[in-house]
């Protein structure tokens, strides 16, 4: 640690801003995990409200800074596609 008191204050900022990112990146992980899983199973009655919370939780990571906007663009694009694929094969 430095003897004057700024970088000290940068660093403890860093350290919050980390965790937090870190708890958020896990968070967004989990819940597309769960959305892909549950449109992989076929259950058609699950995959949309799962596919609703990933892309929410994903866009909110957007704004917190996570992830950049394309890559958040290209992972709902994927999900959303096998989803509607989903039921497009359970409703016909």
């Amino acid at each position: 640690m430095s003897g004057s008191k700024s970088p000290n204050k940068a660093v403890r900022a860093q350290e919050r801003r980390r965790l937090r990112n870190r708890l958020l990146r896990n968070r967004t992980r989990t819940v597309l995990k769960q959305a892909r899983q549950t449109v992989a199973s076929g259950d058609a009655d699950n995959a949309s409200p799962a596919t609703a919370r990933a892309v929410s939780t994903l866009d909110r990571a957007v704004t917190k800074n996570l992830y950049h906007k394309n890559k958040v663009a290209r992972l709902k694009s994927r999900l959303v596609k096998k989803a509607n694929a989903l039921s497009a094969t359970t409703s016909s």
